[in-house]
């Protein structure tokens, strides 16, 4: 591991203009390219105290052994200076997108002296006409299927093409009318090039131009009573409607645009693109990456844009380019946008209207393409061992951990406490294990304490279910007693099943249970308790087992920000490889806690903002509720009312109504609202909570 004090240029040897900078490693590699529009202060951001820097840019300039740079005229340079470098060199620390499959493109060969229309994957040519990128091949084939009606273009390949040529017969596409035939002089070279021109016109959109041709010469043929060429155009023209129906108009103006959408978490992210021309999408495709350096959202847009244009010209650049956040420099990346193709090119995010609509889809699709990838990677039993097994290689242990546990604290300034407890099991999730609490040992924010509560609570249901199957009687050498028992009350808080978003109210009466009526989702141990947090929360987790006296249970926590791993003890963390599977699989894991605990908070907040003083009167459902507040009007006047009104409420019977009474009464009514201006007392009639 490099200092990068030792390479650290002098501040007067810096630059304070426009370039691109490249970091080396100690066997001249080239391992990073960035730009800046200040060199000198871009490239002091990477030489400060290492503590402060992102875990990602700490791992480069640890690996860098030198650095150097390369300066430039305009933003718009160092742009294209980059893209240069990122392609050239392929550095280790830079994002780089990768296509998720090779899509097929259809293609129209201009550059030949009769032009062909083919299907084409991989890199693009020179000379050739594109539109796509399609998500099938065959969806291609049935659009050209229909386009040959009208635009009879070659499609045969050079061998055919010439056999065709040396026998002075055609092929079958030539007899039927779906090829004009240039390889036996049916048409001259310029009307074939002319035709495949027409066929480029009407894919990019100028779709209005023919339809209206067609029905111009099929009403003269039908009033020259040329029913059969009427007939014949009248086909032509549903043929290319029924080519147009294959891409659903989306924008009304008939925009040239692309969509482009991300979706990302700590580790990975992945783009989609949506390809509109003449208002209509004519095409998808999508990336996934690692992120592989410290980078935003805007970070990822702009080298989704280099990408995505860097070796493209002319049309195949749009008008418009739609991106859910701007670059760092929008002006640098529109001008260079304009550069590729030929005239202005609008960068923008879409505010409002069709356009807004259609980039939700498009963050749609992204979120789906990344949790497919996600799905993919985690559902590969080899991919999920390995992890397994470079998790027990970390953390020193003897087996690899099959049953793990995760737990996260939720709140809101304090209020609302709960914490999660998330089951994966060969590295699935375990939904049916799920588990989640309410801290009730004390009042306010303490993440620490809270997990020392949890972790306490649950391994003490785990004590009581092997005492009771027999499976351990003694009382362990290791490790103090219990500090003492843990209320039964507080077990009530454990709730139920999590198969699924948490139902508010379930109790652990909900459970299922063994033949004597006793819950046992706790009576399985982990091999590895996971904690979402650092030092105190594994130490809180770690003393918690211990005053319970298990020794066999290993503990480790995640950090989110830095995603480093923590062992009671250590004063260092255990950093996986960026790329570890089992990384991957902690951080799965670690999400999952957060979410469900989050969930479950919301869901108490919620609970509690609409609750009501008429909650606490035991026997007193929802519908009489309602019946109280409909006939009184609000809670306020509901107090106000004597214990034989309230009885007049159909369904309310004396005893209820003195229960309501004396709940009311017990609650003190809120303070009355002053008008400040005038100082008049502002009455509160809500037929809501009080």
């Amino acid at each position: 591991m490099a200092d990068p004090s030792s390479y650290r240029p002098k501040p007067g040897q810096i630059p304070d203009s426009p370039g691109v900078y490249k970091f080396r490693d100690e066997h001249r590699r080239v391992i990073y390219v960035g730009k800046a529009k200040n060199l000198r202060q871009r490239l002091a951001n990477y030489f400060q105290d290492l503590a402060g820097l992102h875990p990602r840019t700490r791992t480069m300039v640890t690996t860098a052994a030198s650095v150097e740079w390369t300066l430039v005229s305009t933003e718009v340079e160092a742009l294209q200076l980059e893209y240069s470098w990122i392609k050239e060199y392929d550095p280790r620390f830079n994002v780089k997108y990768r296509d998720d499959k090779s899509y097929p493109y259809l293609a129209v060969t201009l550059d030949e002296e009769f032009p062909r229309v083919q299907v084409m994957r991989g890199a693009k040519k020179k000379g050739v006409r594109y539109f796509g990128p399609y998500g099938h091949a065959w969806a291609i084939r049935e659009t050209v299927d229909l386009m040959l009606r009208v635009f009879p273009v070659r499609t045969c390949s050079a061998g055919v093409f010439k056999n065709a040529a040396r026998t002075g017969r055609p092929c079958l596409l030539g007899y039927i009318g779906k090829c004009s035939a240039p390889c036996v002089g049916r048409v001259t070279p310029e009307e074939h090039r002319e035709l495949a021109e027409d066929f480029c016109d009407f894919m990019a959109g100028r779709t209005g131009t023919y339809l209206r041709r067609l029905e111009k010469d099929m009403m003269l043929a039908a009033e020259e009573m040329e029913y059969e060429r009427a007939a014949r155009l009248r086909d032509d023209a549903e043929a290319l409607k029924r080519a147009m129906e294959k891409s659903a108009v989306v924008l009304a103006d008939a925009t040239d645009a692309d969509l482009i959408a991300v979706a990302e978490d700590e580790l990975e992210a992945a783009v989609q693109i949506f390809h509109v021309r003449g208002g209509r999408v004519r095409g998808q495709r999508g990336w996934v990456t690692d992120k592989v350096e410290a980078v935003d959202t805007a970070g990822l847009v702009e080298h989704a844009l280099q990408q995505l244009y860097g070796e493209e010209t002319g049309d195949s650049v749009p008008k418009e380019v739609l991106v859910p956040a701007l670059p760092e420099d929008p002006e640098a990346v529109s001008q260079w946008l304009a550069g590729r193709r030929g005239s202005q090119v609008s960068l923008r995010i879409p505010q409002r209207g069709d356009k807004k609509d259609l980039m939700a889809t498009v963050q749609r699709n992204a979120q789906q393409a990344l949790g497919l990838h996600k799905t993919k990677r985690a559902s590969d039993l080899t991919t999920r061992s390995r992890a397994l097994e470079e998790i027990a290689e970390a953390l020193g242990l003897d087996t690899a951990p099959l049953r793990i546990e995760c737990y996260d604290i939720s709140h809101l300034q304090g209020d609302d406490v709960v914490a999660s407890m998330v089951v994966f099991e060969d590295g699935l999730a375990r939904k049916s294990e799920y588990r989640r609490f309410q801290i009730k040992g004390f009042e306010g924010q303490d993440d620490v304490r809270s997990m020392h509560e949890v972790i306490g609570r649950r391994f003490k249901r785990y004590l009581q279910e092997k005492e009771r199957t027999g499976e351990w009687e003694e009382p362990r050498a290791s490790g103090p007693a219990p500090t003492g028992p843990v209320p039964a009350p507080e077990l009530a808080g454990d709730a139920g099943p999590g198969g699924g978003e948490p139902r508010e109210g379930q109790s652990r009466e909900d459970e299922p249970r063994e033949d004597d009526g006793r819950p046992k989702r706790f009576a399985y141990p982990p091999q590895l308790v996971v904690v979402d947090g650092g030092q105190p929360q594994v130490a809180a987790a770690k003393r918690a087992l211990d005053e319970l006296g298990i020794d066999d249970i290993a503990v480790c926590g995640l950090a989110k920000r830095l995603e480093e791993v923590w062992l009671p003890d250590d004063d260092d963390p255990v950093v996986l490889p960026r790329s570890s599977e089992g990384l991957y699989l902690l951080q799965r894991v670690r999400d999952e806690a957060h979410r469900f605990a989050i969930t479950y908070q919301r869901a108490k907040r919620a609970k509690r903002i609409r609750s009501s003083p008429l909650d606490d009167v035991a026997g007193l459902g929802e519908t009489r509720k309602q019946a109280l507040i409909k006939h009184f009007g609000s809670v306020k006047k509901l107090r106000q009312a004597t214990i034989d009104e309230i009885c007049q409420v159909p369904g309310i019977g004396r005893r209820t109504a003195e229960s309501v009474a004396a709940a009311l009464a017990s609650t003190a009514p809120a303070a009355p609202a002053v008008n400040t201006a005038t100082g008049e007392i502002i009455e509160d009639d809500d037929g809501g909570t009080s």
